[in-house]
């Protein structure tokens, strides 16, 4: 594949990425188009676990957010 090549992006391509079928659908809205590969691998990054907390999320609201033992709240 040479430079300009790039796979064409498809529903498939962004489940490998990790994405869900209904984020691919929320960035196709998003971006009024289908996103390029590179778009692609800069959502399914943002999106992550590791960035975004999406399943650590509801967890983590559970915990105190002030008082004397927290250090730095959310944010």
């Amino acid at each position: 594949m040479s430079e300009k090549e790039t796979p064409a992006v498809s529903e498939r391509v962004a489940l490998d990425h990790g994405l869900t079928s209904e984020e691919y659908r929320r960035i196709i809205e998003f971006l009024g188009r289908v996103p390029t590969f590179e778009e692609i691998g800069v959502f399914s990054v943002m999106w992550s676990e590791h960035c975004s907390y999406k399943s650590s999320r509801v967890h983590l609201r559970r915990l105190p957010s002030d008082g004397p033992r927290v250090l730095q709240g959310p944010g």
